[in-house]
């Protein structure tokens, strides 16, 4: 249920947002509105105090403003000069553009919001460095500091990421600097290619295969009915040993499960200070076209090095709207940045998104608390300025592009050509949603 609340809030926020940019700029530039609605279908709330209608509808996937205009209906001569399709082309591209800009605008507002309170960072420490990665490959070690990411000098994880994520898309070998646990600096280069398509797609989405977090080798969590809780095993538990063989990390727990499908093992586990024996089969799953093994169980975090970790800045007033200003326009030109890797091929369409993963990800960030869901609902707003700004036909960027021809011709484009650029438009638009639905079933549903 929070689920669904969390995402229908998301989406009438944003939508509302953008569809009120084009309304106020139509309004500004002398434009009669006749509709502004949120949602598409049968009405279900209808309000008229004026002279534009406020509808709200059943589908809650988009909405629209409907102006005034002589290619829809008729329209009486003494309101002509209210119409859109009589403005000026500059009057039509500013309410226009007027959406897609109040998406970035409000991203702007809703990273101010969070930034204000101060933001928690995490030092650019390593905590864990998983096996058989790049990482790994490169040489990292637990404590490594990152120092820079492709010669981009970084303070802290939020930075690493983005600064992965941008490096990534020329498809290169990465090279980032470190300092060691004792304080010497190295160069590391990260190679995803090396391990095929699923290590570059995590590389693009800033993963090389470290992370800040760190566990101890003890049990966190136990699932229930899984083969650890039919084998005995509790949350507390310390990992000592496995058939004889130390466990110095859970990592090397993790690996020596991973490669033990259907085999049987013997633990040596610590409970309140006394040592036990138990046995256990994992059990094999399939994985990337192998089976590996699974028992359910998840680590316990290391408390003291999360605390060593973990740091707060505190920016004021206006230094919290510029930091929002830069996260927005980082954001927005790493989303435009990755959309024309995807068109030349230097990124995944895999990780394209449809609404049952923002949904899925609305409902995990509400639980989280406000300042998860309010920078989720920042990331999807410019996500949807960004989407609508590009020139296909049917979006907002397509009648931009339509404008700025006609504004370069000084003639309108023609209406055979704009009706066959909308054709065009719904397929390509239709083909990556179709894509990014079936993204969504094999994230969710496919294990």
């Amino acid at each position: 249920m929070l689920t669904v609340f969390a995402f229908l809030l998301a989406i009438g926020v944003l939508v509302t947002f953008h569809e009120f940019g084009h309304y106020w700029v139509a309004k500004l530039c002398g434009v009669r509105v006749l509709r502004f609605s949120i949602g598409f279908g049968s009405p279900l709330f209808r309000f008229k105090p004026r002279e534009t209608e406020w509808v709200i509808c059943p589908i809650p996937l988009g909405g629209y403003v409907k102006m005034l205009d002589e290619r829809e209906g008729y329209v009486d001569p003494e309101e002509r000069s209210r119409a859109f399709n009589n403005q000026h082309v500059l009057k039509r591209i500013a309410i226009v553009a007027a959406g897609p800009l109040a998406n970035l605008l409000l991203a702007v507002l809703l990273y101010w919001g969070v930034i204000a309170q101060g933001v928690p960072q995490l030092k650019p420490l390593i905590g864990t460095v998983v096996a058989q990665t790049p990482a790994a490959a490169a040489g990292f070690r637990d404590g490594d500091r990152v120092v820079s990411v492709a010669g981009r000098a970084v303070s802290s994880w939020q930075e690493i990421r983005l600064a992965l994520v941008d490096a990534a898309m020329s498809g290169d070998v990465i090279s980032v600097r470190v300092q060691n646990a004792s304080g010497a600096a190295a160069e590391r280069r990260i190679d995803a290619a090396r391990f095929g398509d699923k290590a570059v797609q995590a590389l693009q989405q800033g993963d090389p295969g470290f992370s800040p977090a760190r566990f101890l080798p003890a049990v966190g969590v136990v699932e229930p009915g899984g083969v650890a809780a039919k084998a005995g095993l509790k949350p507390g538990d310390k990992l000592l040993s496995v058939g004889g063989q130390p466990l110095p990390s859970w990592e090397a727990w993790v690996q020596l499960v991973r490669n033990s499908p259907g085999k049987d093992l013997q633990i040596r586990i610590e409970r309140d200070g006394k040592p036990m024996q138990l046995s256990l089969r994992p059990q094999a799953v399939r994985q990337d076209d192998e089976m590996v093994g699974r028992i359910g169980v998840a680590p316990l975090p290391d408390a003291a090095w999360n605390d060593k970790l973990s740091f707060m800045v505190h920016y004021g007033v206006f230094g919290a709207l510029q930091q929002a200003a830069v996260k927005t326009g980082d954001t927005a030109w790493m989303s435009l940045k990755f959309l024309g890797n995807m068109l030349i091929g230097h990124a995944s369409l895999n990780n394209l998104s449809g609404p049952l993963t923002i949904a899925n990800v609305a409902g995990q960030t509400a639980r989280e608390g406000l300042t998860p869901y309010l920078e989720f609902l920042a990331l999807i707003s410019i996500s949807i300025g960004i989407l609508n700004l590009l020139p296909i036909p049917v979006l907002d960027g397509g009648h931009l592009m339509y404008y700025v021809a006609e504004l370069v011709r000084g003639k309108p484009v023609s209406e055979r050509a704009q009706m066959l650029g909308q054709k065009i438009g719904f397929i390509l638009l239709a083909s990556l949603m179709a894509f990014a639905m079936l993204n969504d079933f094999s994230r969710l549903f496919g294990g």
